[in-house]
């Protein structure tokens, strides 16, 4: 049973918070005049967490005059009602939309845009709910108008909005950290893996300047001491170790347990029996891969895991470091099959040719990794850390739970501990 809002609050349909709902449309692309113009144009691909992406196409006047599509204009609620169900964004300056997206403009009298963001964001998964089941893929519009909302007064929704949208500022900086990371590890992993390091911890000279250190291999040109082998070779595949479980049956499993993998069939491996690391080559945990490409990272201890990812033990412990850094900087591209959902499978990667350092070297290279990948790990915790307390915020601020002193001015650092 839901909390229910304070007696300050007013509970209303979204029809009643609303002045006009405007959908939209795709000009005809056989129509160059159309594409011509300066008006942006977006479709649901052009969303992202935390609003719009840059614009890739614009529209004509023409094309707003003769065709379905409309503009909507700055500050008006944008929420994608067709294809890509449930993105939202606050248009940043007048957009032309297309069919995918319903354009919401809100009465300024009884509510504050921000805050209608922010609590749509939890409305539009309610929604999507409504159709599970059925033919309909989307958001019907008497089922948006009809979607009950409890609203503060109005100076109390700004107040709410301020706080999660700090929260969500800091969220995009931490992310900005973290691909900034990422680029300077990839630059690393790709010498080191390539070139690799000598006894003292330098990167061999590149090819160019010594050639008669390397040799050619199907792998490409490589250190002229390391060699080729499958996978399977190298690792043991721990998949028929999964135990799998109905996500309700979660809780009776005891204590704070790692989830790894954003959807799919919930297994719980069987670690706390064994003594050894594991390395997951799947999703992230915190994100779902946008290439649908695995990530490597290592686990210690008990964890869930989903039907996404794989689970695999080195055969030489002590350079797990190695095996799942080496993991992470494969291109798994070629590899994927199917369409909807692309994945590889277990036989492809037993048969994947892998590079093999000798020990020693492969110790090097990855303490030669060790600072930056620490310093990713640390990032994405506190990302994780920022989307948990997002989370419990957006439960207790958006139905009253908590109460809000509207006259108080929060750094960002004390949003955590003040609310």
């Amino acid at each position: 049973m839901r909390d229910a809002p304070p007696s300050s609050w007013e509970e209303l349909p979204l029809g009643d918070l609303v002045t006009r709902l405007v959908n939209g449309g795709t000009p005809p692309t056989s129509i160059a005049a159309y594409w011509e113009g300066s008006i942006p144009w977006i479709t649901g691909a052009d969303f992202t967490p935390s609003g719009l992406s840059d614009f890739r196409r614009f529209v004509s006047d023409e094309a707003i005059r003769q065709t379905s599509t409309n503009v909507i204009a700055r500050g008006a609620l944008l929420v994608v009602t067709r294809t890509g169900v449930g993105k939202l964004a606050i248009a940043p300056c007048d957009v032309a939309i297309s069919q995918d997206i319903t354009g919401v403009y809100h009465d300024r009298q009884r509510v504050a845009v921000e805050f209608l963001y922010h609590r749509m964001r939890q409305g539009v998964e309610d929604l999507k709910k409504l159709n599970q089941g059925t033919s309909i893929n989307g958001i019907v519009r008497n089922d948006l108008v009809s979607y009950r909302i409890a609203v503060p007064p109005i100076p109390q929704q700004q107040r709410i909005a301020e706080i999660l949208s700090t929260v969500d500022e800091a969220i995009e900086q931490t992310e900005a950290l973290i691909a900034k990371t990422q680029q300077i590890k990839a630059g690393l992993m790709q010498d080191l893996f390539t070139r690799g390091v000598t006894a003292d911890g330098q990167l061999r000279p590149p090819r160019e300047e010594a050639p008669q250190l390397y040799k050619e291999s199907p792998l490409g040109w490589l250190p002229e001491e390391w060699e080729i082998a499958s996978l399977a070779e190298v690792v043991d595949f721990w998949d028929g170790k999964r135990v799998p479980l109905k996500e309700e049956d979660r809780a009776s499993i005891p204590g704070p347990i790692p989830y790894y993998g954003a959807s799919g069939i919930i297994d719980w491996i069987d670690r706390w029996l064994f003594d050894d690391d594991l390395i997951l080559l799947g999703e992230d945990g915190e994100n779902i891969v946008s290439r649908n490409l695995p990530l490597a990272f290592r686990v210690s201890g008990k964890c869930w895991v989903n039907n996404h990812a794989h689970v695999l033990k080195p055969k030489t412990k002590q350079n797990i470091d190695f095996w799942t850094e080496a993991l992470e900087w494969r291109d798994y591209e070629h590899m994927t099959s199917g369409s909807a959902q692309p994945k590889i499978t277990q036989r492809q990667l037993a048969r994947m040719s892998v590079t093999c350092p000798s020990a020693p070297e492969q110790g090097w290279i990855a303490s030669a990794l060790e600072a930056v990948t620490d310093r990713l790990n640390l990032e994405r915790r506190e990302r994780h850390k920022l989307r948990q307390l997002k989370r419990g915020l957006m439960h207790d601020l958006l139905t009253g739970r908590v109460a809000v002193a509207v006259e108080s001015v929060l750094e960002p650092k004390e949003v955590a501990a003040n609310v």
